[in-house]
């Protein structure tokens, strides 16, 4: 989870861009997708859906939040500023770090033989481990280092069921990540003065694309 940003949000884009070009070029991606059984022409489809998506953020409600403390300073070659705490917060969900995981998380469950209680056991002990491992930060949204829940997921995954593994890396890392870092920690979101707190966070970036990437390619 993570505050809504709006002169962000074209930075994020960029860099995510940036990012996925990088990791495109050693193939990485390519792999991953080929390990979930996905078309070139499909995984491309899901990688710039989640990209494209990572700009929406779809208002749910709204809540009265305390004023924090001051919030450490952005680096000053940051070229944007935080915008001003108004004394409530609004409650979002992102497309393209949210919806897009879960809907294609689904459809990996109804198109491979992976039992639902293998998905709900790696979905329940990666939202352990990403509540446990998450902070709030006040000003900012919910931090978690970024390769805590990829990692657990493949391990998870390994341990649970090694032949479908792949699959359940994903399934786990995503939704796992949304339910402990971001759905379990929404009563923190009083305390955060962030002007709004995005379920998915900033999409790709915020970990949730990144988390079924790397745990993918674990597994």
């Amino acid at each position: 989870m993570s505050p809504f940003r709006s002169p962000h949000k074209l930075l994020l884009f960029v860099l995510a861009v940036a990012f996925l070009l990088g990791i495109l070029q050693v193939g990485l991606v390519s792999i991953a997708f080929d390990k979930l059984g996905l078309s070139q022409q499909a995984a491309f489809l899901l990688l710039f859906s989640s990209l494209a998506g990572s700009l929406i953020n779809l208002p749910l409600f709204s809540v009265r939040a305390e004023q924090p403390p001051e919030p450490p300073p952005l680096p000053v070659f940051w070229p944007v500023r935080l915008p001003p705490f108004t004394g409530r917060t609004i409650v979002a969900v992102n497309a393209g770090g949210c919806l897009i995981p879960l809907t294609f998380s689904l459809y990996l469950l109804l198109n491979n033989p992976l039992p639902l209680f293998h998905a709900l056991l790696g979905i329940v002990v990666i939202a352990v481990l990403s509540y446990h491992m998450s902070r709030p930060i006040a000003g900012l949204g919910i931090g978690m280092p970024l390769f805590v829940a990829p990692i657990g997921a493949a391990l998870a995954a390994l341990l649970i069921n090694p032949e479908q593994s792949a699959p359940l890396a994903y399934i786990s890392g995503t939704v796992g990540v949304l339910i402990g870092a971001d759905l379990l920690r929404l009563k923190d979101i009083r305390h955060l003065g962030a002007p709004l707190a995005s379920i998915g966070g900033a999409g790709t970036f915020d970990g949730i694309f990144i988390t079924g990437i790397v745990a993918v390619l674990l597994a």
